[in-house]
């Protein structure tokens, strides 16, 4: 018989995700620092900005001139991939493996890339919408967001299951959102904690459409973990 693994793995769309984040911050500080392409490498990032993340002005004319071209829907894909500083891209990381361990394990690899994309476009779609910012929204918090929203509608459902107060599950993402709003409040900052609140909103309401097998499974799955 196998011996049991002290650890489980991480799901693979987990490892995908932060893979692709580590690698394009890697390409990203390697051209910095001179290292890639030469001279012409140092605006690297610069240029990925511009040419991927999403701005708000961009949505703001497609939904004008009802006109989707393939290069501005792109954005809605490509911005959470891409970081500002090594620091931001490693915190993405770090949340995404985490939150996403817990979600990989409980819904599977396809509700991991479901809820961390829908959940990037849905934070994309309220930035837009809601705000009138010039800054870009780039990096994968609000998809990071969507999985702690996942992770949520698991300790909501393990709560119901067990007869316990369910907005206690609400406790991590009430922390986080105090924490931004201190910070916000101390160094001031951009409004792209609205990108996070709808990402997590996404990723809440993602989860019910991804539940495998029904709530019978996901129940067994809970009490698994």
């Amino acid at each position: 018989m196998e011996p049991a693994r002290p650890v489980n793995p991480l799901p693979a769309a987990v490892i995908a995700l932060a893979a692709v984040v580590f690698g394009v911050e890697v390409l990203f500080t390697l051209a910095e620092r001179g290292l890639l392409g030469g001279p012409g490498g140092i605006g690297l990032r610069t240029r990925a900005v511009e040419n991927y993340a999403f701005f708000g002005q961009a949505l703001d004319w497609m939904v004008v001139n009802l006109q989707f071209p393939p290069d501005l829907m792109v954005r809605f894909v490509t911005y959470p991939l891409l970081h500002l500083s090594f620091t931001h891209a490693m915190f993405v990381c770090v949340f995404l493996l985490a939150m996403g361990k817990m979600v990989g394990e409980a819904l599977g690899n396809v509700a991991v890339f479901a809820i961390f994309f829908g959940a990037s476009i849905g934070g994309a779609l309220a930035y837009g919408l809601l705000l009138n910012e010039d800054f870009p929204l780039v990096g994968g918090y609000p998809g990071v967001y969507g999985l702690i929203g996942g992770y949520t509608f698991l300790m909501w459902v393990q709560a119901k299951f067990l007869r316990q107060n369910q907005l206690q599950a609400f406790r991590l993402i009430g922390l986080l959102m105090a924490i931004q709003l201190l910070f916000g409040l101390l160094f001031g900052g951009q409004k792209d904690w609205v990108a996070d609140v709808a990402g997590f909103a996404s990723g809440f309401s993602l989860s019910f459409l991804l539940v495998p097998g029904g709530w019978a499974k996901l129940r067994a799955a809970l009490r698994r973990r």
